[in-house]
């Protein structure tokens, strides 16, 4: 099947590559003609384990192709995605401007069927908006999909290409049945296509990603309460995760979600309950507590240090919002750093991929290192912002020869407290009780 994918982030890419990987025949456009060309040249604009090989292999195989001409890319194809970016505006709403300049855009190049696919999280109404807006730009039929995509970044691909599930919101016969054809060689071992209207697709997705933020929020304020009651969050985690109606998963205290969904959609949906006269009491208490997270692991170097950071270095390892990729929206680690940074401290980080992303950001307010021990050098504390796979065992010898003082604070909980003590530590983690002496 030919497609057509506009826009070319992490879900425009991964959905193009993927879909070519299974031998279709895919165009990616984006607007961005250095970004295009970087593509051509077969340089990927960013980090996503097990994309790079499919990436190459589908170019290779000439059935992955990028444009940044809308015309080129929509001329044949039978399905376009549009995967543009729908940030949140200053009132806390998806900003849909994108989304719907690319309808109107595509509505005029029409002449014939096809199908329109919003993979974009999209506030509930938009298949009617974007509808609306092609049918007074063209007289050719088309039919408009919601297909909300469920990607962590990190396992994206292989989400794509083995889906828990597939949403589709769609009441167009002929569309159901190309989507149904599309994604059939994913669904093989019997994962569910689900078939439903456009308004429950949209709401679907900002319903389970609010949900998934509500169980860190939840979990973060049972944390909270473990360390004033002296229990330990990692045992009530256990416990409660072994009841099948709860789950084992998202149940990981630490300092507070981040990335380009959770912080957004969760804004979105109560935006968009608010819109309608409902107060979301849940979601506004679940983004209250994500701030205050980060606020009260600040907190804990403050307290520590007595807030008196003149001359204070900090090793930080970790900048992404989460491990296995470059992505730094929303991330914690950018809190930590404004507010120790303002308060005078000097800071050294290191993240195996997230360091170039941040420096383009904030440039040189902070130092950066090469590998995480040389992050460490002189500083007077460590402090555990990622979890990446290389922190979870380090050598502890090295990281005693390189600190100033033996003190960790730990935001992801990676070590185990016995170990901790055996080392001789000041070790403060989440949830958990305080090992060492609790001044400097």
């Amino acid at each position: 099947m030919k497609i057509a994918v506009v826009g070319t982030g992490y879900v425009g890419l991964v959905t193009g590559t993927c879909l070519a990987e299974t031998g279709n025949q895919v165009i990616c456009v984006d607007i961005n003609e250095q970004k295009v060309k970087m593509m051509q040249e077969g340089q990927l604009p960013i980090y996503e384990p097990g994309l790079e090989l499919i990436f190459h292999r589908n170019i290779e195989q000439k059935r992955l192709l990028f444009t940044s001409h809308l015309a080129e890319a929509i001329a044949e194809a039978k399905i376009i995605f549009l995967a543009l970016p729908t940030p949140p505006g200053g009132d806390g709403s998806a900003d849909l401007s994108y989304v719907l300049g690319a309808a109107k855009d595509i509505a005029k190049l029409l002449t014939d069927y096809k199908v329109i696919v919003t993979k974009s999280t999209v506030p509930v109404g938009t298949a009617d908006k974007v509808t609306a807006i092609m049918k007074e730009n063209t007289n050719a039929e088309f039919a408009v999909v919601s297909n909300p995509e469920f990607l962590r970044e990190g396992v994206a691909v292989e989400d794509f290409m083995k889906p828990d599930r597939v949403v589709v919101g769609t009441t167009d016969e002929r569309a159901r049945k190309l989507i149904a054809e599309l994604y059939a060689p994913y669904v093989r071992q019997g994962n569910p296509v689900i078939f439903m209207d456009e308004r429950s697709s949209e709401l679907t997705k900002y319903a389970a990603n609010s949900f998934l933020a509500t169980k860190i929020s939840f979990m973060n304020e049972i944390a909270n309460l473990c360390e004033l009651v002296g229990a330990d969050v990692d045992m009530v985690r256990r416990g409660i995760g072994a009841d099948d109606r709860i789950g084992k998963r998202f149940l990981f205290s630490g300092i507070g979600y981040g990335g380009s969904c959770f912080p957004k959609d969760v804004q979105a949906l109560a935006r968009s309950a608010g819109e309608n006269n409902y107060d979301f009491k849940i979601l506004n208490s679940v983004m209250e507590v994500n701030e205050i997270q980060r606020q009260l692991f600040v907190e804990k170097v403050k307290k520590y240090f007595k807030s008196d950071f003149k001359g204070k270095k900090f090793a930080m390892w970790g900048l992404a919002f989460k491990p296995e990729t470059d992505d730094i929206r929303e991330a914690p680690s950018l809190y930590i750093i404004d507010e120790l940074l303002n308060a005078g401290a000097e800071i050294t980080a290191f993240d195996p991929e997230a360091m170039k992303n941040v420096k383009n950001l904030i440039g040189d307010k902070i130092n950066y290192a090469t590998d995480q021990y040389e992050a460490l050098k002189g500083a007077d504390a460590l402090l555990i912002v990622t979890e990446w796979p290389a922190f979870r065992t380090p050598d502890f010898d090295q990281i005693d020869n390189l600190l100033k003082s033996k003190v960790i604070f730990d935001g992801r909980n990676l070590y185990d407290l016995e170990k901790m003590i055996d080392c001789g530590y000041y070790y403060n983690s989440i949830g958990r009780r305080l090992i060492g002496n609790a001044s400097a």
